[in-house]
């Protein structure tokens, strides 16, 4: 619940790019409606992402830049939080035991 309260709400329109390959990562996304597609320049389009899905999690886990662009195919609607909310409630599940 405490998640839930610091988490951005966002409509997305077609053709958006939520985050673009070679930025830095300062958010973490998790899409409750929509289609969002993922590239990068070595391999382009590399999958679809869906309802339920999540995105954002290995430039904030890694403190890398973003590894792929990711774009609203269909209007979607994401929402996301900052790397302090990333790091307090979700880092340790993506972490290696």
């Amino acid at each position: 619940m405490r998640l839930a309260k610091r988490m951005q709400r966002e409509e997305v329109a077609p053709g958006t790019a939520i985050c673009r390959e070679g930025e830095p990562g300062d958010r973490f996304y998790v899409v409750f409606a929509g289609m969002l597609s993922v590239s990068n320049s070595a391999m382009g389009t590399r999958d679809l992402i869906r309802p339920g899905d999540y995105f954002g999690e290995v430039a904030l886990a890694m403190d890398v830049p973003r590894t792929a662009t990711v774009s609203a195919i269909t209007p979607a609607v994401v929402a996301s939080c900052d790397r302090e909310t990333f790091d307090e409630f979700l880092r340790p599940l993506f972490a290696d035991d």
